[in-house]
């Protein structure tokens, strides 16, 4: 093994992401030489990430080795970690597309990057270019471990599960570890205090356990304090993430089916036929659900990124903390054989018993030098597995479109989403599929881009 590990970040002109994972890294003693190779298509962007990762060094006076290039294979050659973030297309255009066209036919979406119509043509320009880091990867560095961050995640990582399986991939959310915080906040007790056991797909796992740690060492169910927090309106909080959007929606489902979501409010709302109705603008106001969020919180974030870089290119300090990311942890354990426990995206072969085999789920793994072990589940509670299983259909049939470059399959898997199906019609779901192939038009692979002229209105 070499002596210091080359991990290669694929996007990294998402400066904030890169920061905190890269900062994240160079932040554990075994990585202090760590060659840290950046790779992004805008040169412009990597230059600014290449000054910041840079500082990073200076700041916390480590031995870390910076390279930047806009070569995919030449940060790829020799690589022990690929750490990949990127969006294909962006927010403008693909985003505002995503959620533009839909609404020209009342079908309104909040996130629109996981499931429905903009989850499905996010997928649909995304694993093209993973299976090209993916086939690079297996000529360059074969052995490397790819951590994938980016979206939708599960058709992301069922689609490289299907066409890569010998790479070693794992695809990394922070919405279990998140959730475990906000709901140690609404209960005011000390997070680290919290134990847990979560499973299900990314965005729709569920706390299957949820327990406080007392001091005689016995263990406490938290969820009849929960219950009981919501039923007197002492939960949720104000979310500290999201003002916007108290998670109400997801105490609901919680009421509901008796267990909690790891996905936001936001989030969730799309994901299911219940909240995000036409006519139904008492559902908004009552679950404080925020249409559009997701280009109102790009807009935030590059406005927010402007000014911080504004301040460091005038010599600020630069502030170095750790984020709840699992990258630099998985990056540890498998380099020095230290063990650690993440919740990580892999295929279900023998994890969870009442999903399909093959599907991208969410479940604890152990990571050391062995790499990324998931644990086996069993059956989930057969509610849970039935919400799971209209999500995992949609995204089997993405994964199917993509597999088989048939884009019948992209209509079938529209038709199948649960928002969608619950708004439109189904000569309204086929006429926005063939409006959004138009409008994205080259951002799509060959075969699933528009023949004939697009119908946007």
């Amino acid at each position: 093994m070499a002596h210091s590990p080359k991990i290669t970040f694929i996007g990294a002109g998402s400066s904030v992401f890169m920061r905190n994972i890269v900062g994240d890294i160079l932040q554990r003693p075994a990585m202090q030489n760590a060659h840290v190779a950046l790779m992004d298509i805008d040169p412009k962007r990597l230059a600014e990430s290449e000054a910041i990762a840079n500082k990073m060094v200076e700041t916390l006076g480590c031995g870390a080795n910076i390279t930047a290039t806009t070569d995919q294979r030449a940060a790829l050659d020799g690589a022990h970690f690929v750490i990949v973030a990127f969006q294909i297309g962006g927010y403008d255009p693909c985003t505002i597309t995503d959620f533009d066209v839909p609404k020209k036919f009342g079908l309104r979406q909040t996130i629109a990057d996981t499931l429905g119509v903009g989850g499905i043509m996010r997928g649909l320009r995304t694993v093209p270019h993973l299976w090209s880091i993916c086939e690079d990867m297996l000529e360059l560095c074969p052995d490397a471990t790819l951590l994938q961050y980016v979206n939708p995640m599960a058709i992301n990582t069922w689609a490289i599960a299907r066409k890569f399986p010998q790479i070693r991939q794992v695809g990394l959310c922070h919405s279990v570890q998140g959730t475990a915080k906000e709901l140690a906040h609404d209960l005011d007790i000390d997070p680290q205090t919290v134990r847990y056991e979560c499973a299900g797909i990314n965005h729709i796992a569920f706390m299957l356990k949820f327990e406080q740690q007392m001091a005689d060492g016995s263990r406490r169910d938290l969820y009849p304090d929960l219950h009981a927090a919501y039923r007197t309106g002492r939960a949720p909080k104000e979310n500290e993430h999201n003002p916007r959007c108290p998670n109400l929606v997801r105490y609901e489902m919680m009421k509901r089916l008796g267990y909690f979501v790891t996905e936001s409010s936001e989030h969730f709302a799309e994901y299911v036929p219940w909240f995000i109705k036409e006519g139904r603008e008492d559902l908004l106001e009552r679950f404080r659900i925020p249409l559009d969020e997701y280009p109102t919180r790009c807009v935030e974030q590059i406005e927010s990124w402007a000014a911080e870089r504004e301040r460091l290119s005038q010599g600020a300090r630069m502030e170095i903390g750790s984020s709840h990311e699992y990258a630099s942890s998985i990056v540890n354990s498998i380099w020095t054989g230290t063990p650690s426990v993440i919740h990580g995206n892999v295929a279900n072969h023998g994890l969870i018993d009442n999903l399909p085999q093959g599907c991208a789920v969410e479940v604890a793994c152990l990571v050391d030098s062995n790499g990324v072990q998931p644990t086996r589940v069993g059956a989930l509670p057969p509610q849970l597995a039935a919400l799971m299983q209209s999500s995992v259909s949609v995204q089997g049939l993405v994964v199917e479109a993509l597999m088989t470059e048939n884009p019948a399959h992209i209509y079938h898997a529209a038709m199948m989403d649960p928002h969608t199906g619950a708004e439109l019609d189904l000569d309204q779901i086929w006429a926005l599929v063939d409006d959004l192939r138009g409008a994205h038009g080259d951002w799509l692979p060959g075969w699933a881009r528009a023949t004939g002229a697009a119908r946007v209105a």
